[in-house]
């Protein structure tokens, strides 16, 4: 096993090396594990979150192995960019990849466990939610600001944006699931426009974002909106498409 833990956390390399190994058996398992498998541990009187990535493809082994990062160690390099950067991510604690000749059978990816007091789609699901148009616009001014500094966070959908009520009636946001990520990008208004339009076709929402987006790029709001509208009505579509492409393939089996 290759294991990398944090300088902060190298006086409990041991023991979160040990909850890695045992995966399996211990932890408590969050949600359902359709692809991969998330489990809280707890260290101490902290408690820690690890992800085990589904085991890749004889074909992805290989390229995992030899050719590109895997999905826990961009996780973990990705989180500490954000950081520097100022932007919020649960803090990243290790990783670990076991590999055989043949290339990458299985990883992990360790950071500190969160009790947000939401997610993004609660805001989805629940138009009354209090304070729910602040929070929105907060995000907005969030999404700007890790736009103008060229970060893409590509798997940027509603489950994957934490939130946590500060001080002074401040938001904080916390991405996470990060091993699709670009750095140093050109992020044009229609890139832009695309990442944003992965959150949700509620109209509401798209109007509050695009209305505190526009103050912040200098464009209309009515320009804004018409393209984050556009782009989540076809995100959506894709995504719709995609789900049925694969339901008929499994059915096929």
């Amino acid at each position: 096993m290759k294991f990398v833990v944090h300088p902060m956390f190298a006086a409990d390399a041991e023991v979160v090396k040990s909850c890695i190994l045992n995966f399996e058996s211990q932890g408590e398992l969050l949600g359902e594990a359709v692809r991969n498998a998330i489990k809280v541990f707890r260290i101490g009187e902290r408690q820690i979150n690890i992800k085990s990535f589904k085991k890749p493809t004889i074909l992805n082994s290989f390229i995992y192995g030899y050719i590109r990062k895997s999905k826990a160690r961009r996780s973990f390099e990705y989180a500490g960019k954000l950081l520097e950067l100022g932007f919020g991510t649960p803090q990243p604690i290790a990783y670990a990849e076991n590999r055989t000749a043949l290339g990458l059978t299985d990883s992990y990816y360790v950071c500190e466990q969160l009790q947000p007091d939401l997610r993004f789609r609660d805001l989805t699901f629940d138009p009354d939610y209090p304070d729910s148009e602040e929070i929105l616009r907060q995000f907005a001014q969030f999404s700007f600001r890790l736009h103008e500094a060229g970060v893409e966070f590509i798997d940027n959908t509603s489950g994957n944006i934490l939130i946590s009520k500060g001080e002074n009636g401040r938001y904080d946001f916390y991405l996470v699931d990060l091993n699709r990520m670009n750095f140093n990008c050109n992020m044009s208004f229609s890139k832009r426009m695309s990442n944003l339009g992965k959150l949700t076709t509620d109209d509401r929402i798209v109007r509050i974002m695009s209305s505190e987006y526009a103050r912040l790029c200098g464009k209309s709001e009515e320009e804004v909106y018409t393209v984050l509208k556009k782009k989540s009505d076809d995100f959506q579509a894709s995504f719709q498409r995609r789900r049925r492409l694969k339901e008929k393939i499994r059915g096929r089996r």
